[in-house]
């Protein structure tokens, strides 16, 4: 199926020190295309995969589940390990747990992560109604786009399709019951006005790993997509000062 215009991947063959960004649920690589043309600039090599299911039409994403979405950042992470002597992940929204469970599965191939408002859980009530509910209704309607800054498009779906929400669910409890196991340096950025994810998940975190160097930055200024958002430089900032921080390699300029 033909992929929208503007929701393709990203890929920047740099340096030695490598980048991967993880985009949410129902979105594309456009919402972190910004953030990655950012670190590819700064001499890195940058992938952003187009996750299965993405880019094309809800009812296709509809068919996928959690592990085809692990499956391409997976094989993203380990291509760039390849060519890489350390790789840093980042992650929005779903792409933050996909993150946490890279860095669980994979160790020391990670070198820190990144997320921006992850999300890992949520204490919407109306998720209870889903292990039912996504058995008989294909979709309900999605809050995309929830962007404070006017004129940010996203690339996201209008439809929340119910049976990729459920697995992302089912994901959700293997990655908070593993969180001992992240170790990484670990950055998170969180905004005050997230409209999209609850503020359960970084609590979660927070309580949940066992990384020593955690650093969590409130974002005044923006809403859920905070990477298209008022606070996207703080964000792309505070990226590679971690990177430049943990990588020998872009300290000497590598």
């Amino acid at each position: 199926m033909r992929t929208v215009p503007g929701a393709e991947p990203y890929r920047h063959d740099g340096g030695t020190t490598g980048a991967l960004l993880c985009h949410g649920l129902t979105g594309s690589p456009a919402s972190l295309r910004p953030w990655a043309a950012y670190l590819a600039a700064a001499g890195l090599t940058v992938e952003v995969p187009l996750l299965p299911g993405h880019g094309t039409t809800w009812q296709e994403l509809n068919t996928t589940r959690w592990p085809d979405w692990y499956a391409a950042v997976e094989r993203a992470l380990l291509g760039l390990a390849d060519r890489c002597d350390q790789v840093f992940v980042g992650g929005l929204s779903m792409g933050g747990c996909l993150a946490l469970r890279l860095a669980q599965d994979h160790g020391e191939a990670v070198s820190g992560l990144v997320l921006v408002n992850p999300a890992i859980a949520s204490d919407d009530k109306r998720l209870r109604a889903l292990p039912l509910l996504h058995r008989v209704v294909p979709s309900l309607s999605a809050l995309s786009g929830d962007i404070a800054k006017p004129g940010q498009d996203e690339i996201a779906y209008d439809r929340n399709p119910l049976r990729a929400l459920h697995s992302l669910t089912q994901l959700w409890k293997i990655v908070v019951a593993d969180l001992p196991r992240v170790t990484q340096p670990l950055l998170i950025f969180r905004s005050d006005q997230d409209h999209v994810v609850d503020a359960k998940s970084l609590a979660l975190i927070r309580a949940g790993v066992s990384s020593t160097d955690v650093t969590v930055v409130a974002i005044r200024d923006s809403y859920h997509v905070a990477t298209l958002d008022h606070d996207a430089e703080t964000i792309f900032a505070g990226s590679l000062d971690l990177v430049r921080r943990l990588s020998p390699a872009t300290r000497d300029g590598g």
